[in-house]
């Protein structure tokens, strides 16, 4: 790693580079914020989308982390993370700019949303593992949990002005114009990477062997989770959540729009103002965990995000206002909070040539579950209804905490640093 000498002893605000990575992702953070919204909202108001063609676009997006996630993470160990950033936000921008243009010309369909939301996925999946990957090789080991927080900020800040961006281009342009705002913001991501100058430190494989076989590679990558009991049980517990909340996600916005009668402008509001938690959240992270200790803040945070699921199903056209900033201050705060803190852990614990594959292995242990999450959540909004699934995912939710009180984690007091960042399977 070639990084500012200066970094261990100054705040990442002094680094360059960081910087620059920092602020192209938090433009791209604001695009992915409003396509999150309005592609869903365009398959809803104008294509006519009931419960389970939402839910299956859902499963599309995330269904790449099942599919090349583990690949993606050994493939990437391999080589440089810069390019690989690039080249996911150079294809982005082109599949998404695709939709804003097939609506022009009046051919848009639920089939090429599919489309798009299974390779903007493929590519994101590839983006996330190296990203993950990257900041470590970008920044010392301990300036992990700032580097975490301050790009934990920005996407929390992202949630904030995101929604409410959204609903008003949805309600100014159009739900298609409004998902070019996303591919434009690829591009800049692209501007910022492309100028960062430290060139990373480059050791493709844990065991220097040319012979080892990429199944080889994946396998090492897993074992390593699965034997680590401090990112195995964090990945456990996320993934609980991530089935549970996916599945209450899938149908929200239906149920915001075909039963409470919101408008999308107002929809984006409300979720911008339950945003704010997650800011609050990045900024405390760090924070929280000094005063009482990693591992109970993790614990907390899962809790906090748990319980805040159970506001969406109680939401009626009466109490929306107040329920849906609540529930989403409260999630927004506890995930980031708890992200910040068990990602630190996880970059602190694993050697620099495992990375990709330690973040391939549980990003797709995490996310792997929510394409599943997805399409259950679309049969069973289309079966028993939609505030009954939206129960179901919250009451799901709660639970996701257990998996942190029965495992050493709620006992770390600081991050580990004493952890070699060889290659030590």
């Amino acid at each position: 790693m070639t990084s500012d000498p200066e970094s261990a002893a100054k705040s990442l605000w002094h680094h360059r580079d960081f910087r620059l990575l920092w602020a192209g992702q938090s433009v791209s953070e604001i695009g992915s914020q409003v396509t999150s919204l309005a592609v869903p909202l365009l398959a809803i108001d104008r294509l006519h989308a009931g419960a389970f063609a939402i839910g299956l676009l859902t499963t599309m997006s995330t269904l790449p982390f099942l599919l090349v996630g583990l690949p993606a993470g050994a493939w990437i160990d391999r080589a440089r993370k810069r390019p690989v950033l690039i080249g996911a936000d150079v294809g982005r921008a082109l599949v998404l700019g695709s939709v804003p243009l097939a609506w022009a010309l009046s051919i848009l369909t639920m089939a090429q949303l599919y489309v798009v939301s299974l390779v903007a996925g493929i590519l994101t999946v590839f983006f996330d593992v190296a990203y993950q990957s990257y900041l470590p090789a970008l920044v010392t080991n301990e300036k992990l949990v700032e580097g975490n927080a301050k790009l934990a900020g920005s996407m929390s800040s992202a949630q904030v002005a995101g929604p409410a961006v959204a609903g008003l281009l949805v309600k100014a342009v159009g739900a298609a114009n409004a998902v070019l705002i996303d591919a434009t913001s690829f591009v800049a991501s692209f501007a910022s990477l492309i100028a960062i100058r430290s060139q990373e430190d480059h050791r493709p494989r844990a065991t220097g062997d040319a012979r080892t076989t990429l199944r080889t590679e994946i396998a090492e990558g897993l074992r390593f989770v699965w034997h680590e009991p401090y990112i195995r049980s964090v990945a456990l517990s996320t993934s609980t959540f991530n089935f549970f909340n996916t599945m209450g996600f899938s149908v929200s916005l239906l149920f915001f729009r075909r039963q409470i009668h919101l408008s999308p402008a107002r929809i984006g509001v409300l979720l911008s103002a339950g945003g704010v938690g997650g800011v609050i959240g990045a900024a405390l992270a760090a924070r929280i965990a000094r005063r009482f200790g990693v591992g109970r803040t993790i614990l907390l945070a899962a809790m906090m995000s748990g319980l805040s699921e159970l506001a969406y199903p109680l939401v009626t056209p009466a109490n929306a206002n107040v329920l849906i900033v609540v529930g989403g201050f409260l999630t927004g705060a506890g995930a980031v909070i708890y992200n910040v803190n068990q990602v630190s852990v996880r970059q602190a614990l694993c050697p620099l040539p495992l990375q990709g594959r330690m973040n391939a292995s549980v990003r797709t242990i995490v996310w792997g579950c929510m394409p599943i999450g997805a399409f259950i959540g679309g049969v069973l909004g289309s079966t028993i209804g939609l505030r009954p699934t939206l129960w179901v995912g919250g009451i799901g939710a709660l639970t996701a905490f257990a998996w942190i009180i029965f495992s050493p984690v709620r006992a770390l007091r600081v991050l580990p640093t004493s952890v070699s960042r060889e290659p030590s399977l």
